[in-house]
């Protein structure tokens, strides 16, 4: 089955982001628990967590196909110690406010090198960030949730060996996946614009990463080409990659039974989108 959604707004509480996914036609959604533009937030009550847990329960949705993302200002690749430590204390908790919530998830963009350092020495930090952060919020299965990038700017993360890296520095390899962002992957020359390419992409995920680190995706035409490395997100149909990809999505088994998210710039037409996604089914 698929779950589709959009990354929805929860201003006003947290109970209102199941709201808003239910008023789109949704069946999965993605959010902040907090202000993604704050490192830190204060700790949730009791009554705000059995808030959103009854919202959540009564507006059909399951924990499973909820993805929580983190706040942009994390980098857990930053070179400078005291900053990367202030990420790794943001991230850390996220994780714990995903799992206070009873979510499974935390989607996380890996990080950037800013020119101090390699990318590869960027990777060793990102896995390294990872494992402290896993290691302090040790139980339950709330799991980090790689991002792939467009690879704008000095981002890592917009090769699938990018990602296998991560993982392969990752301890607890069961509480690590991955999110694949349409317009990102495309913008980092991966053509996802045939069902043809689409396939091959999807192999070279599997030999490079491995499928069964597949936990999300968020689904976003593009702006600019293939290859572009520019993270502009589209509306369905109206970019870059248009249709055809889309339609590979919700007729392909790889994507069954994990949330599948809209981030694209018109909320207005993500009812739309929702169908018209489903019409491709």
């Amino acid at each position: 089955m698929k779950y589709l959604g959009a990354h929805v707004s929860s201003s006003g509480g947290l109970y209102n982001a199941p709201l808003n996914a239910k008023a789109i036609g949704a069946n999965a959604f993605a959010m902040f628990t907090k202000n993604q533009k704050q490192w830190s937030a204060k700790p949730l009550t009791a009554e705000e967590i059995a808030q959103f847990k009854a919202a959540v329960a009564s507006n059909g949705f399951s924990p499973d196909y909820i993805l929580p993302h983190d706040s942009y200002l994390i980098n857990l690749g930053n070179a400078d110690p005291e900053k990367r430590g202030r990420s790794l204390a943001s991230f850390t908790e996220e994780l714990s406010r995903a799992r206070a919530l009873g979510l499974k998830y935390v989607n996380f963009h890996p990080g950037s090198h800013l020119k101090e350092i390699t990318e590869e020495e960027c990777l060793e930090l990102i896995a390294g960030s990872v494992n402290k952060a896993l290691a302090e919020v040790a139980t339950g299965d709330t799991m980090a949730v790689i991002e792939a990038t467009a690879g704008q700017g000095t981002n890592v993360g917009y090769k699938f060996e990018h990602i296998a890296r991560i993982i392969a520095g990752i301890e607890e390899k069961s509480r690590v996946g991955v999110c694949i962002d349409t317009c990102h992957i495309f913008a980092a020359g991966y053509d996802i614009s045939t069902a043809a390419g689409f396939e091959q992409v999807m192999a070279d995920f599997d030999r490079i990463i491995g499928i069964k680190y597949l936990r999300a995706m968020h689904l976003n035409d593009a702006k600019k080409e293939c290859g572009s490395r520019v993270d502009r997100h589209e509306c369905l149909g109206k970019g870059c990659i248009g249709q055809e990809g889309f339609k590979y999505i919700m007729q392909s088994p790889y994507f069954e039974n994990m949330p599948l998210v809209l981030e694209t710039p018109e909320p207005d037409l993500w009812s739309a989108e929702i169908k018209l996604l489903r019409s491709f089914e």
